[in-house]
């Protein structure tokens, strides 16, 4: 009986405990905005009202950094939120699941990664379109399962140029 009074105590707090959490508030819509904020944002106003909350929440803390930040830092966000916005919702999830598989890189990997970047942004502006207007070769199809009799082919080694990576704003919004 005693067991029973205290796993009926111990549920009872933890349920009143999860009822009690203060849900998030929502997140304002455009024109709820400061003005502060809709001109730091301003790339994002088209689309502002369709994204989800927690986009939204983390657009608002960039905003909230954004004055604080160094001139050639303000430079920088504008220019990828400029980015950013031009995007397809596609291409927006295709870039945030690029950013998670980076992010699981190990470090060394990741600097190799860096280096090819940094080469790749001191080629002259003419040289970096001709690679960025390059055809890709298209995502393989999917296909099915292979019976344990087929040889899986080897993994693809990293390639000897950088690929283009979408500019991701560094709060991954």
């Amino acid at each position: 009986m005693a067991k029973a009074s205290f796993a009926l105590a111990l549920w009872l707090c933890t349920s009143l405990s999860v009822l009690a959490a203060t849900p998030q508030k929502k997140p304002p819509t455009w024109g709820e905005l400061t003005q502060e904020q809709q001109q730091t944002l301003a790339p994002l106003a088209v689309d502002w009202d369709n994204l989800e909350p927690e986009r939204k929440r983390k657009w608002i803390g960039i905003a909230k950094r954004y004055p604080k930040m160094k001139p050639d830092e303000q430079v920088r966000v504008q220019r990828r939120m400029q980015a950013w916005a031009k995007l397809t919702p596609k291409e927006r999830q295709a870039a945030r699941e690029r950013y998670k598989k980076l992010e699981k890189l190990p470090p060394d990997k990741k600097q190799v990664l860096k280096q090819q970047w940094e080469e790749y942004n001191r080629l002259p502006e003419q040289e970096r379109r001709k690679l960025g207007s390059t055809p890709r070769k298209p995502a393989a199809p999917a296909r099915p399962a292979k019976s344990p009799s087929e040889p899986t082919p080897p993994p693809a080694a990293l390639p000897a140029q950088p690929q283009a990576i979408a500019p991701v704003p560094a709060a991954n919004p």
